[in-house]
């Protein structure tokens, strides 16, 4: 009878097979699984922002693809965001106002857009919405941990060296002074001011009319409406329709994705799991100032 002297590396052996064979079968599907190259009409290209937008690269390459492609005749932004980082919510918002002068983008909200999802929305030709989707939270925040106190009671103290006044502001280790209050809500302020007008811009409203808006509540896309700041309700399906109508395509639809990137399966495994992983965190802790970022929440 055959026997295992080594049952570990036995496991590892076929665990690696099993991943080596899905990998191939799953990129296979991917690679040949493209809409674009497959079917021949007039297309509409779909681009998804999902999750926390803490990065734009590819978004923006997406629009740009799409934006120099003359086949395609409109965009659809799909929506799913609670928000992100300024930074990247600006760099989107910029790249869809790039687009919409040469052809239309309609903006999708799923469960939600909010802060940052909103902001990306506001850049586009038009807005669908779900009555029951989560938007607005036009706002800036930044939050600081002080541990000062628990720090001081064991015995923790720091030692710093800086070269400005400033440079060590939002530390852990201090109170923030009246000073620093103040330099920070002027920054705070001036990113408010930015967020309000570029909504204004996009949704073609008066800075006075958004400022009502812009103190940091949600709204349902029902209520958001009402208030200017979605142009119609409905699904997925009514925006590309919309999308379409807006290019004037008379014909059948063929929706167009970006091109998946061939990933192996444990990787794939391993950024769902980190995006699901980002997710949660940022849910418990939206709007917060964490690792360098600042959050529209």
């Amino acid at each position: 009878m055959f026997k295992r002297r080594h049952p570990y590396l036995f496991f590892i052996l076929v665990f690696t097979a099993i991943v080596s064979i899905t990998s191939v079968t799953v990129n296979i599907i991917s690679g040949v699984a493209d809409p674009d190259g497959a079917q021949k009409g007039e297309k509409v290209g779909i681009i998804e922002v999902k999750g926390v937008i803490l990065d734009s690269k590819n978004i923006i390459d997406q629009l740009k693809t799409f934006r120099e492609n003359d086949s395609i005749k409109a965009v659809v932004v799909r929506v799913e965001s609670p928000g992100g980082a300024v930074g990247p919510s600006q760099e989107i918002y910029t790249e869809i106002r790039r687009t919409i002068a040469v052809k239309p983008v309609i903006a999708s909200m799923g469960a939600i857009a909010a802060s940052g999802g909103y902001y990306v929305s506001a850049a586009t030709d038009g807005i669908m919405a779900n009555p029951g989707t989560i938007t607005g939270s036009i706002g800036v925040i930044m939050e600081f941990a002080n541990f000062s106190e628990m720090f001081e009671k064991i015995g923790i103290y720091s030692e710093i060296v800086k070269s400005g006044e400033y440079k060590d502001i939002g530390s852990p280790f201090k109170d923030l002074s009246g000073d620093e209050e103040k330099l920070l809500q002027r920054f705070v302020d001036s990113v408010h001011d930015q967020f309000v007008s570029d909504v204004a811009a996009g949704r073609e409203m008066s800075l006075e009319e958004v400022h009502e808006l812009a103190d940091g509540m949600i709204f349902s896309g029902e209520y958001a409406q009402n208030a200017g700041l979605v142009d119609r309700l409905g699904n997925f399906n009514d925006a590309v329709d919309w999308a379409g109508e807006k290019a004037g395509i008379e014909d059948d639809i063929v929706r167009v994705y970006p091109p998946r990137e061939k990933l192996s399966y444990l990787r794939k495994i391993l950024e769902i799991t980190a995006s699901e992983m980002e997710s949660t965190f940022y849910r418990i802790h939206s709007g917060s100032v964490k690792g360098g970022y600042l959050y529209t929440p």
